[in-house]
Parts: structure tokens; C-alpha cells; sequence
């Protein structure tokens, strides 16, 4: 740990000067001790032109993690989207973070080309343009033309990036191994396994190929589909840090005014971009998971065009049924019936009081279900639904909360192109398909087969398990052995008091075999006798006196400790 901590200890200052900037001094900001600071230092707390002291803690988290750096905005923008882990004023701060950087040189980006494909440019492209499309902190993207007249973009990574997010991740490691208590005392339970889940997600977008494979998969889902396309990725010609994409040429999914000069109908698009993604959750179960408008392009022709694959989600067959299975309950008005499809869809769920739970969720369900389809917001339903999963500690699947960003950003893309767009229209129909299809007979016949394996394979290991614990225990071979976690501090209390009940209970029977010695009758000549007492009582009161002595110091040792 050490070790880490010294190579990365010049990180790790800035870090902590970063931390105190913004007033994380024991939290003095948020308590009285912010009497204690004198106003000249105060007004050192700077962010623009807003005194730190007068931002909320939330915003000033916003602000520590913009300043130390693209790998912990990205880390940012992914908590924004686990609701079930950050509360939801942070959850919200985190959403306003921006990750544009300022694009490399092209020299360096065409010299990476050169070196992952193993030829000079010019053999691959006819035309390459300098000035990048887009720069993001992990690479950027320029315009080009194949040797065959095709247009295509070319995705370049960063020179530096891989060595600036490695180090970055083992700086990460490092303050949650210095920082986890504090951070749990805050309300983020598992902070190691959350930065181990970021490092898998980054390390695989750092991987190019694998947006390839992503893109691929969509091509052949929906190679039917006459309103729906994704560009061709040229794996040939890529690598893990170089990505040719067939370019695109249409304009953002929220540009109206071009949509209606190309005689398009604005809300036709809108509805056939959501009955889209709602076919890759519910029917492929694989979705886009970063719609917003500039990753939805539309085509002269209405056809709608993804773009950007680095994000996508994905959700099991049982996953989608419990998905769907929250909202139909919904609808029905069925509090037991979303409580029980939140626990299916949960993949850890310890609800202490599963009648609170369903009160919370009922108050859910007349708060919405009460209101005109026209003052429906999936916006505000998403941000209960989110505060409710945080409040319960329900650990539920990722994909979920990404699925309740993409619907939100669709319905506000819906929104700008048909004022009366509602979300809730949409999923209604698919929630009641995916019902059917999880009750349908192929599905159940499925369920059965499934079943009656696990069965077989039980009855297949039955006989010898059960022969082996009989073998055992004809020989008195058998041990269970058992593990408690947690119950030390109770056991050593436990001990303690054992330990002082004994020593108790001896000092009192010598104490009491001291009285009883005086009712003896001792012949004469046979037991000495001291200040008129029997040598056997004084006996017993110094036994008495020793093990009162050993139990006076036991106390006294305690109460130091």
C-alpha cells in the first residue's frame, strides 16, 4: 500500500490541496466549526465567483471531482447512473459534469494510425482530415475516405491515455483503501467493489474492439429493420486503439426545423426512435445506453441512425420480466405486486420491513397513477423510483438505471419534437408483451426443461452425497463446522463477564465456608486458633480476600482499556 502510495504521492497532493480547497477540512463547512474559521481564509474558498461556503457539500463534490480529472469525471458520470448507491442530490451534481477535453495534435493521432494498422496513411485513406469531429478524455474522431471512395470516421486514442487511466485507477484504489471508512460513514457501502466494477467498464472502453463487436451484434438484430441502422464498423482495418466507423451523414434527432424542411413528420420520428430502443430492451435485451441527441442522427429518408457505441447495457430474460413486471403493477395499482417484482429484479435485497416497503411503494403508485397523461413525467418517476431503491439498499442491476436515464433523455428528445409525447404510452404495451411472452407456453415449456434438469442433476448426485455422509457418519467421521461473522466484540464481552461471574461465585463460597468454620467443633489441641478465630476461617477469608483482589484489578484494567 505503501508502495503505491509513494509512486503515486505527487497525485496524491494535489488531490488532498484539491479536498481542502473545497472546505473537506472535518466537514467545517456543514457544522458549527465554520465560526472558527476567520473570513480572510473564507474568502480564499473560492470557485469562480461563489464562495465555497456558500455551495451546498454536494456541489462542492461536483467541483473536487471536475478539477482532479477526466478518469474521475468519468467515474462521476457512471455513479450518476446508480441511484441505489449515492444519494440523489449528489446523483444530480454528478449529471451536470461535462467530459470534453481539448483535442491532441493530429500528427500524433495519424502516427498512432500508422503504428496500429502497420502501414502509412496513405495506403488506407485517400483523404484525412486534420481538424477531429469530436475529442472526449479517452480519444477522438476525425473524417476520412477510403481508398475505395467510402467516407468513414476514424476513432483515435489518446497517446497517453492508457498510462493516465492506470495510474489514475491504482490512485483510486489507493484512497478508498485510506478513505472507505469515511466513505462508509457516508453512505457508500462497498466503495472497493464499485471502483473494481469502474476499472473492468474503463479498461474495457479502453479496448476499442469490443464497441466493434457491440456494433456488429446491433447490425445483425437489426438487419431487417427498413427505420433503423447502425454504421458498419471495418474491423479489418482496427485495432484496440483505432476504430474506422462507415461515416453517417443526417442531422440530430432534436433539430426540428430540418426534419420539416426534408418533409419529415417531427413526431413520427419521435415515436419510431422510442418504439426502437424499447425493442432493444424488451425484445433483444442489449440496448444503447447512451441515446442522447447527439448519438441519434436522422437521415433525409427518416431513418434513424445510432452512433457511439462505447456504452451499452444489457439485461437477462428474468431481468426484463421483473423490469416490465414493476411497471404493469404500477398500472394496476398493485403495491404487493411491485414490491415482490422489485425483489426479483434485486440481485440483493434485505428489506427489513416489507410492510414500510409497500407503503412507500403505494404512496408511489397514488401519487402517479392519480394524475392525466398529460402531467406524467418519466423524468419524476424515474427520481422516486431511484430515491426508493437508495432508501431500501436494493442492489439491482445496472442496466436498470441506465435504461431510467435513456428513457428520461428520450422523453425530453419526444418532448422538443411533440409537445404531447408521453413516455408511459410507449412502455404500456411492450410491459403487457413481455407478461404474456414470460406466461406464454414456450417459455413456461422452457422454464419446465430447465427445471427438470436441475432435478435430474440433483437425483444424479443424490445417491452418492447421501452415501458418503452415511459412511461418514457410521466411522464418526462427520464435522460440521461453522463460521460466525461479526460476533467477536459479543463473544469477548461474553467471556469477560463468564470470567468475572467465576471469580465472583469463588470469592463468595470461600467467604461463606469462612462462616460455616465457625461452627465447628474442633477437637482441643487440633486446630490452632488466632484472635480467637479457627485457623480454617482465616484461611477461608484470605482465599475471599485473594480472588476479591483478583476481581478489584480485572475492573480496574477494563476501565483503562
Amino acid at each position: 500500500m505503501f508502495k503505491n502510495t509513494m509512486t503515486n504521492l505527487g497525485r496524491i497532493r494535489q488531490v488532498v490541496e484539491v479536498l481542502l480547497r473545497y472546505g473537506f477540512e472535518d466537514a467545517v463547512t456543514t457544522t458549527a466549526l465554520r465560526r472558527l474559521v476567520p473570513r480572510q481564509r473564507r474568502r480564499t474558498w473560492q470557485h469562480g465567483e461563489q464562495t465555497v461556503f456558500e455551495t451546498s457539500r454536494w456541489e462542492r463534490v461536483r467541483m473536487v471531482i471536475e478539477e482532479l480529472g477526466p478518469t474521475f469525471v468519468k467515474l462521476a458520470q457512471v455513479l450518476s447512473n446508480r441511484a441505489d448507491l449515492l444519494p440523489q442530490e449528489l446523483v444530480d451534481e454528478f449529471a451536470k459534469l461535462q467530459s470534453a477535453v481539448p483535442p491532441f495534435a493530429t500528427a500524433e493521432a495519424k502516427r498512432i494510425i500508422e503504428k496500429e494498422l502497420g502501414q502509412p496513411l496513405g495506403e488506407v485513406f485517400s483523404e484525412f482530415e486534420d481538424a477531429p469531429l469530436g475529442s472526449a478524455s479517452i480519444g477522438q474522431v476525425h473524417k476520412a475516405r477510403l481508398l475505395d471512395g467510402t467516407d468513414v470516421v476514424v476513432k483515435v486514442q489518446r497517446p497517453d491515455a492508457r498510462d493516465k487511466i492506470t495510474t489514475d485507477l491504482a490512485l483510486l484504489r489507493e484512497l478508498v483503501k485510506l478513505t472507505g471508512g469515511y466513505l462508509r460513514k457516508q453512505g457508500l457501502s462497498n466503495p472497493q467493489d464499485i471502483v473494481e466494477a469502474f476499472e473492468r467498464s474503463m479498461m474495457a472502453e479502453l479496448d476499442y474492439t469490443s464497441e466493434a463487436r457491440a456494433m456488429d451484434q446491433f447490425r445483425k438484430l437489426y438487419a431487417e429493420y427498413q427505420t433503423f441502422y447502425v454504421p458498419r464498423p471495418y474491423r479489418e482495418l482496427s485495432t484496440s486503439r483505432v476504430l474506422v466507423i462507415e461515416y453517417i451523414s443526417g442531422c440530430k434527432i432534436t433539430d426540428k426545423e430540418q426534419l420539416l424542411r426534408w418533409g419529415l413528420d417531427p413526431g413520427t420520428v419521435a415515436e419510431t426512435g422510442m418504439d426502437i430502443y424499447l425493442t432493444q430492451i424488451f425484445e433483444f435485451g442489449i440496448f444503447h445506453a447512451d441515446p442522447h441527441p447527439g448519438n441519434v442522427l436522422v437521415r433525409p429518408d427518416g431513418t434513424i441512425v445510432l452512433i457511439d457505441f462505447g456504452m451499452v447495457g444489457r439485461l437477462t430474460k428474468q431481468q426484463k420480466y421483473a423490469f416490465a413486471g414493476v411497471f404493469i403493477s404500477m398500472s394496476q395499482q398493485d403495491a404487493r405486486g411491485m414490491a415482490l417484482n422489485f425483489r426479483r429484479l434485486a440481485i440483493t435485497a434485505d428489506i427489513r420491513d416489507m410492510r414500510t416497503f409497500e407503503a412507500d411503494l403505494q404512496q408511489l403508485i397514488d401519487d402517479f397513477t392519480g394524475l392525466d397523461v398529460k402531467e406524467m413525467s418519466m423524468s419524476a418517476l424515474a427520481e422516486r423510483l431511484q430515491t426508493i431503491i437508495y432508501r431500501y439498499r436494493l442492489q439491482v442491476p445496472g442496466s436498470v438505471f441506465l435504461i431510467l436515464r435513456a428513457l428520461v433523455i428520450l422523453e425530453g428528445i419526444g418532448k422538443v419534437l411533440h409537445p404531447s409525447f408521453n413516455t408511459f404510452e410507449f412502455v404500456r404495451p411492450y410491459g403487457r408483451r413481455l407478461i404474456l411472452e414470460q406466461y406464454s407456453v414456450s417459455n413456461v415449456t422452457t422454464e419446465l426443461q430447465y427445471t427438470g434438469q436441475q432435478l435430474l442433476a440433483l437425483m444424479y448426485t443424490l445417491p452418492t452425497d447421501l452415501r458418503q455422509i452415511v459412511r461418514k457418519l457410521s466411522k464418526g467421521d462427520l464435522r460440521v463446522q461453522a463460521q460466525l461473522g461479526g460476533y467477536q466484540p459479543l463473544l469477548r464481552t461474553a467471556e469477560r463477564l463468564v470470567s468475572r461471574g467465576i471469580i465472583t461465585l469463588l470469592a463468595v463460597a470461600f467467604l461463606l465456608f469462612s462462616g460455616l468454620s465457625l461452627l465447628g467443633n474442633y477437637p482441643a489441641g487440633q486446630m490452632p486458633y488466632y484472635h480467637g478465630l479457627p485457623g480454617v476461617t482465616w484461611w477461608g477469608l484470605g482465599a475471599t480476600a485473594f480472588w476479591l483482589l483478583v476481581l478489584f484489578i480485572l475492573t480496574i484494567r477494563r476501565e483503562k482499556q
